[in-house]
């Protein structure tokens, strides 16, 4: 491949990726609990630099680079706004930690505060009625619907004066090992292992998504740009080929 041709390439397959990145975080902003992704991106190394064989590349094309390269997705951890709602039912996490729930078998942490009953009494995400929020022993919490409930700064849970559970709240040492495992749910991978949190669990409040859709259209313009004038690049490129073979190379 003219090597061009393959930086230009590079360039408009990363940015086309870090256009869908941040078309989802935008989709997202109004999403409760919701983090934003975050796009790497880094410098591709030459393949000198990759094979440590310097004597059988270009020299004039070794200094050009490589181009772009897109590393994994990075969840942004980062607390997002607190809004009041005046329902009990919701609650906010001021400081680190995360509600826990199991859905489909496997444990997940959250941020999204939004609860409902099911049909059995059971306390869950009211975007995931599958997902069972768990107290601090990760059982999942069964109540009295019939009766209101109170929630303290603690997480215990309080139906008819008196403290019948008390949410699960847990943190994890590297929060940049999370996953995203669909709606607000942050999976953890195999040897991440959850550990007591002790944030201020705000009744009657939710957290907003942390996406601030100003900041991210911004970034979106900036990458269309950068598209745009790797795709101009391209068609340069290929112009400049097409004379080369059908004008220069011609035989008069």
């Amino acid at each position: 491949m003219i090597y061009g041709l393959y930086l230009s390439a590079s360039g408009v397959l990363t940015n086309s990726y870090r256009q869908d990145v941040i078309a989802n975080n935008i989709a997202n902003s109004e999403t409760v609990g919701f983090k934003k992704d975050l796009t790497l991106l880094q410098q591709r190394p030459t393949a000198a630099q990759q094979t440590g064989k310097f004597g059988q590349t270009d020299p004039l094309l070794e200094p050009i680079g490589g181009g772009l390269l897109a590393s994994h997705t990075a969840i942004d951890t980062l607390p997002g706004e607190i809004e009041s709602t005046g329902n009990t039912m919701d609650v906010a996490l001021q400081g680190a930690g995360y509600l826990a729930v199991s859905s489909q078998g496997k444990t997940h942490l959250t941020r999204n505060g939004q609860m409902i009953f099911d049909r059995t009494g059971r306390l869950v995400l009211s975007n995931n009625p599958s997902a069972a929020v768990l107290d601090n022993k990760q059982s999942p919490i069964v109540l009295d619907t019939t009766m209101p409930i109170t929630i303290a700064l603690n997480g215990t849970i309080t139906q008819n004066g008196k403290p019948v559970a008390k949410l699960g709240l847990f943190d994890v040492k590297d929060p940049s090992r999370l996953q995203k495992d669909g709606g607000t749910l942050l999976g953890l991978p195999d040897g991440v292992a959850m550990q007591t949190a002790e944030p201020n669990v705000r009744s009657g409040f939710i957290e907003k998504s942390n996406v601030d859709p100003s900041t991210e259209l911004t970034n979106l313009m900036d990458t269309q740009r950068q598209l745009e004038a790797n795709a101009n690049m391209i068609h340069i490129q290929d112009e400049t080929l097409d004379k080369l073979v059908n004008d220069v190379g011609r035989i008069g």
